[in-house]
């Protein structure tokens, strides 16, 4: 069923345990911080109601015509608003991406995605009623007279299409059929977008005319979006690569389908990666270059050496296993709040499975923690998937934690094998709903694992997940 190794009480590297009173008040700034974000975004939606209000906004709602008019210019500028908060969940800001987290963020970034879709709908759709009916034409007439008036409607009109591609790439079922490759370079077409639509914005409507303060604001905030993907997005990476001339030091095989990449390069330990976090890696090599791979460490930096654990699941993944050593690389990163210092107390479970479990590992050497504070759960189908086994064993004894290992098919409705399928998880991990859980792995896996947990009494405040699907 499973291995169950436990190691005595002993001195952890003579490194001081986590303090619970210091991660308590880290949390509690965790979420003033979240709170003072979130705030500021429901604010930036507000402004564009009170923007347009300014402007004898009401005295448009004067007939049919008008009032759907003005609907559809709300609609537009709440949506266009939306797409910015958007890129900028998506611009790797450094305060946002340490406030919120990846996952978060992402649920974020869908809620304002489907909001996106739907206010652009309306905003078209209105605004093309409400003219037709206050110049006495039909929409189909309407439609032809706004493209005839100049490029901007044009482009706006293109813009429309172009973030109605990307949204169809976003279905869960076109998803898994994209490579990610193909996926994210979809996605990059959304900054397209932004700047086909952006010029109608200003010459179409009174409300942004030439002096007026509204125009000011939403060049300011157009501004800042952009200067925020600029730096973060493009600079800070390319001055990240070139500072630290990162280059493939050897690759070797991590398990059946599985491989690590080791990195060598200048003072590795100052990019400030926490173990548990991922970076975008970008081989420079043939064929290789235009792909990004977004990939956990698998092991504490060194100030020069690094390493990834790769496991093989598609064509992508496959090539990287012949990449020769001196091949530079160029990172973006470190992302993520799957860390130890997100923790808010002393006691942790890592639970993982499959791939996930290198995170976990890096995770396990960077933290300090006293001993007995952390169990280590590892999951897999078989032996051999039951990655870098080995070196967790070794930090497990050196460091104080509790390991076990369980394989075996799932049991049906569990996360556990079907030969621990009466196996609570308080039993596995003492005191669940006093413990830091951090779970890695298919978001099925995750769901299950989280869902006992929650039952058992663990809070969501205490909950940490990092998906490995994208």
């Amino acid at each position: 069923m499973s291995s169950f190794t436990t190691v005595p009480a002993a001195t952890v590297d003579g490194q001081p345990w986590a303090d619970s009173v210091h991660l308590a008040r880290g949390a509690r700034v965790r979420r003033l911080r979240s709170v003072a974000l979130t705030a500021t975004g429901w604010l930036s939606m507000a402004m564009c109601v009170v923007l347009f209000l300014a402007e004898d906004g009401l005295g448009r709602f004067s007939n049919l015509g008008s009032s759907l008019t003005a609907v559809g210019i709300i609609a537009g500028l709440t949506a266009t608003n939306a797409l910015l908060l958007m890129l900028l969940l998506s611009a790797r800001v450094p305060f946002i991406d340490k406030t919120l987290g990846q996952p978060r963020a992402t649920a974020l970034h869908s809620k304002l995605g489907d909001w996106v879709v739907a206010g652009l709908g309306v905003h078209a759709v209105f605004v093309l009623v409400g003219y037709s009916l206050m110049d006495g034409i039909s929409w189909l007439d309407e439609f032809g007279l706004l493209w005839g008036e100049g490029t901007d409607f044009i482009l706006a009109v293109a813009g429309m299409t172009t973030l109605l591609v990307v949204v169809l790439s976003s279905i869960v079922a076109a998803r898994r059929r994209l490579p990610y490759e193909v996926w994210h370079a979809i996605h990059l077409v959304s900054y397209a977008a932004v700047g086909l639509s952006i010029p109608h914005m200003f010459s179409m409507s009174g409300l942004l005319a030439q002096g007026a303060w509204q125009r000011a604001y939403w060049i300011a905030i157009l501004v800042v979006t952009g200067a925020a993907l600029l730096v973060f997005r493009f600079l800070v990476p390319l001055v990240t690569s070139l500072r630290h001339q990162i280059r493939v030091a050897a690759v070797r095989t991590a398990g059946p389908d599985a491989y690590s990449i080791e990195f060598t390069g200048r003072s590795l330990d100052r990019l400030g990666i926490q173990g548990g976090q991922y970076l975008h890696w970008r081989f420079l090599a043939k064929g290789l270059w235009w792909h990004q791979h977004p990939f956990s460490v698998s092991a504490a930096p060194r100030r020069d050496q690094l390493r990834v654990t790769v496991r093989t699941l598609g064509r992508g993944t496959a090539q990287l296993q012949g990449l020769r050593p001196g091949t530079r690389v160029m990172v973006e990163g470190p992302y993520g709040t799957f860390t130890a210092s997100r923790r808010t107390g002393r006691r942790m479970a890592l639970v993982a499975a499959g791939i996930g479990i290198t995170p976990i590992r890096a995770i396990l050497e960077d933290a300090r923690f006293a001993p007995g504070d952390v169990t280590v759960i590892l999951r897999s189908s078989t032996p051999g998937e039951l990655y870098l086994l080995d070196e967790i064993k070794r930090l497990c004894q050196r460091k104080g934690a509790r390991l076990i290992s369980l394989t075996g098919q799932r049991a049906p409705g569990r996360w556990v094998p079907a030969t621990a399928a009466e196996t609570p998880i308080g039993e596995l991990i003492p005191n669940v709903a006093d413990t830091d859980l951090y779970v890695c792995g298919p978001a099925g896996f995750i769901d299950s694992v989280v869902a006992e947990a929650r039952a058992a009494g663990a809070s969501s405040g205490r909950i940490h997940t990092e998906k490995y699907d994208w």
